[in-house]
């Protein structure tokens, strides 16, 4: 059974559960809430509010610092390094960003990497900010340690998603569509196996390993082996086991963004995260550059909007009715939540409660 909410009113419960039971000040409640519904609403429970309980381990745990304030470490005119001081991820990141993206007014291209930060939410959300002003925009993040190198056995690599955002019309004085890209670089989200737990279902074999190395579709003992054994058993990265499926390309695009993300902030990698005393540790790295660079705007814009719409009109497989193209399913999920509601599921649902019970 599911149950739905208005987009406001998740917003505003996740807000008020944030400020009175977290100890978040009002803007980093804010721009947690909305990141956070912003998922649900796009179809994304993964890094829905159901990340509230992550957030509350976290916060118990002594990795997040509700209150921390970022600083610049470094700084060029088109760059900056970030540290967040193990604070509150998505105040961090918009913090971040919103700096980034002035640097880029002037120079046409900015750069930002930022380390001892915490989850984010989604990186589609970041890298949509740059491309929502005209431009190209990239976002990056490691995450607790969840993937396992081609051929090893040890969880060393997070599941490091890659977000990549380009505009594609402009009417009406603004962006009206975008390609959107926000994939794992393991076959999915660590949320994704929660959601799979939560809901008591057997999850797709190819996801993940246990601790010996071979395929699991056991999402809730694949959970108590996560939460148990710090090294053993993890998730699968794009491309599955070995190289015959190309197992090693999705591992080198996990390792590169850890490379983006904590190697250029001088941050924690992923096998680092989350530890005793130390924080969150998360890092992050965004980009963004403008269309300008390249010639006239609109006039690339449009041939964007061309290539994109010779793929959506080519012809279907048997059976398909329409050719998606990267971010178009989440638009429209989201319009559908701001006019039906957003869907939560029951476990969700009743974990709201209890916290609204709680305020």
């Amino acid at each position: 059974m599911t149950s739905t909410y208005s987009y406001n009113e998740l917003a505003d419960l996740t807000v008020k559960i944030l400020t009175k039971l977290y100890g978040y000040s009002q803007k980093e409640a804010e721009i947690t809430a909305l990141v956070l519904v912003e998922a649900d609403a796009r179809g994304i429970p993964s890094h829905g509010v159901s990340r509230l309980d992550f957030y509350s381990s976290n916060l118990k745990g002594g990795f997040c610092k509700p209150g921390s304030k970022p600083e610049i470490v470094h700084e060029t005119p088109c760059s900056l390094v970030v540290d967040g001081h193990d604070g509150v991820g998505p105040y961090i990141s918009k913090w971040a960003v919103e700096k980034m993206l002035a640097k880029a007014d002037g120079a046409l291209a900015a750069f930002c990497s930022v380390r001892n930060s915490n989850h984010f939410g989604i990186a589609g959300y970041w890298a949509e900010q740059a491309a929502l002003r005209g431009m190209v925009g990239l976002a990056f993040t490691n995450t607790r340690a969840c993937g396992i190198p081609t051929y090893g056995r040890e969880r060393l690599i997070g599941t490091n998603p890659i977000a990549a955002a380009i505009p594609e019309k402009y009417e009406n004085g603004k962006i009206s569509d975008m390609f959107l890209l926000d994939i794992a670089t393991t076959t999915v989200a660590h949320g994704k196996i929660e959601v799979y737990d939560r809901r008591k279902k057997t999850m797709p074999n190819g996801w993940a390993v246990d601790e010996t190395g071979k395929g699991t579709t056991d999402a809730t003992a694949f959970e108590k082996l996560f939460y148990s054994n710090p090294r053993l058993g993890g998730h699968l990265f794009l491309g599955g086991e070995g190289e015959e499926s190309g197992g090693h390309k999705g591992y080198g695009l996990g390792l590169l963004v850890e490379l983006l993300c904590s190697g250029l902030s001088l941050g924690a990698g992923s096998m680092d995260t989350f530890k005793a005393g130390c924080g969150g540790g998360i890092t992050h790295f965004f980009a963004c550059f403008s269309l300008a660079l390249f010639g006239r705007p609109q006039e690339i814009m449009a041939h964007i909007h061309s290539i994109l719409q010779t793929i959506r009109n080519s012809e279907k497989a048997e059976g398909e009715s329409r050719i998606f193209i990267h971010g178009e399913k989440e638009a429209e999920a989201k319009e559908r939540a701001l006019k039906n509601g957003v869907e939560l599921d029951a476990a969700t649902r009743d974990m709201l409660e209890k916290l609204k019970a709680k305020l």
